[in-house]
């Protein structure tokens, strides 16, 4: 498997990158038949990986060498690693060993700030799974991204994605937005044209 295949997808070319959420094969077909850039599976992503050349984050608490022999990438949650005791760093640094990317979930300003002071990651989730007061999910992917510093890249986690919102991630500098499968064809316009 190549290295690094999950933020290259992401961060080269013009514009944000989709990454589709998806759960099967057929799924995955259709995402990158719709012009998805990587994919997103909670499940065993065996049956994915066998049905596109897409590379895939895998986002679910599975061991990292299993990680490693189908998926491109591997998310950690920070809030979940949040002691003191080296078990993030170990993680993210054995993630890297595997040759895979490594996603570190963030939800807060604080998190990100810790996360950067203990691993330095290259690539962040902005997770809004806590908005504070009246402030809606995209403003506080966009105040999380604020704290983001430069070189290092961004996908927005947004339960819902609406073109508009796809729109305003992309001008204020969102590197890649996931999306729900059911949602891609909407978002990007439907699938490109055949020759």
């Amino acid at each position: 498997m190549a290295q690094r295949r999950f933020s290259h997808a992401i961060a080269e070319g013009d514009g944000i990158s989709v990454i589709v959420a998806v759960d099967d094969a057929q799924a995955a077909q259709a995402a990158e038949s719709q012009r998805a850039e990587a994919l997103v599976v909670e499940r065993d992503p065996a049956t994915v990986r066998a049905a596109t050349g897409l590379p895939i984050l895998w986002r679910s608490n599975v061991p990292l060498e299993d990680a490693s022999k189908v998926a491109d990438a591997y998310l950690l949650v920070f809030e979940s690693l949040d002691d003191d005791d080296g078990r993030f760093e170990e993680l993210y640094g054995r993630a890297l060993e595997l040759g895979l990317d490594c996603v570190v979930d963030v939800r807060s300003e604080d998190e990100l700030e810790e996360a950067l002071e203990r691993a330095d990651p290259e690539i962040f989730l902005l997770s809004p799974r806590e908005p504070e007061g009246d402030d809606t999910p995209l403003e506080r992917v966009l105040d999380l991204l604020a704290s983001v510093p430069a070189g290092k890249l961004a996908i927005a986690d947004l339960p819902h994605t609406t073109p508009s919102e796809i729109r305003e991630l992309e001008r204020a500098g969102v590197d890649a937005v996931i999306v729900r499968a059911q949602d891609i064809a909407d978002l990007v316009g439907g699938p490109p044209p055949t020759v």
